[in-house]
């Protein structure tokens, strides 16, 4: 999993409440788990002017202008600024696998659907809660300036704006550490992977008749 410690980027404005996940990917493309390839097809009916389907070339097909992605403005942008309930709807883990694909590595938000939120750290993308009346303001500031972009600062925990107005948010100090870290739930087992060599060996000299048959 990619760390995140700063990210200064352009800001995206998705400028709608309650975008569910078959929004952010439809279900037609959840048939594959390799957790790469779902960019192209980040809000894939929002984005284009046909129907999408599994593995076909999203190169030539026909982009909606209006839609923000399709911007030049916001081209490049890795922070997302969405509305309240961002990522409610099912609990499809491509969601957030479709939103780091793109190049997203953090969304600002009043508020996430719970296992949206969840997901988002697992996949080393971060969820940030900003009061509804700051992110009014951020939406504005967005559509006024072109190019505008935020900083975040995971290990200070604050949002800067371009004239240094700081923005504190809350994130646990586990999910914390494992962003700032690159550590998915595997990588924080593996951090103590001397204790658990060290525990296997010690048991396998007191009970030997558990480990019959195995090296």
């Amino acid at each position: 999993m990619k760390k995140f410690v700063t990210e200064t980027g352009v800001v995206a404005p998705m400028d709608r409440a309650n975008v569910d996940t078959d929004m952010i990917i439809p279900k037609q493309f959840l048939k594959s788990i390799k957790r790469s390839g779902f960019g192209p097809n980040l809000f894939d009916e929002l984005r284009y002017l046909d129907e999408g389907k599994p593995d076909q070339d999203c190169s030539n097909r026909p982009l909606n202008p209006d839609f923000v992605l399709n911007q030049p403005r916001y081209q490049g942008a890795s922070i997302l600024l969405a509305r309240r309930n961002f990522g409610c709807g099912s609990s499809r883990e491509h969601a957030p696998w479709a939103l780091d694909d793109y190049g997203f590595r953090a969304v600002i938000a009043p508020s996430f659907a719970d296992i949206f939120f969840n997901n988002c750290f697992k996949n080393g993308i971060l969820p940030i809660v900003l009061e509804e009346e700051v992110v009014d303001s951020l939406f504005a500031e967005t559509f006024a300036s072109e190019g505008y972009q935020l900083t975040v600062n995971l290990e200070r925990k604050v949002v800067v704006k371009p004239d240094g107005t700081e923005y504190a948010f809350d994130v646990d100090e586990f999910r914390q550490h494992c962003l700032l870290n690159g550590l998915d739930e595997i990588g924080v087992t593996l951090e103590d992977a001397e204790a658990i060599k060290e525990y296997e060996e010690k048991r396998r000299e007191a009970a030997p008749w558990l480990f019959l048959g195995v090296r």
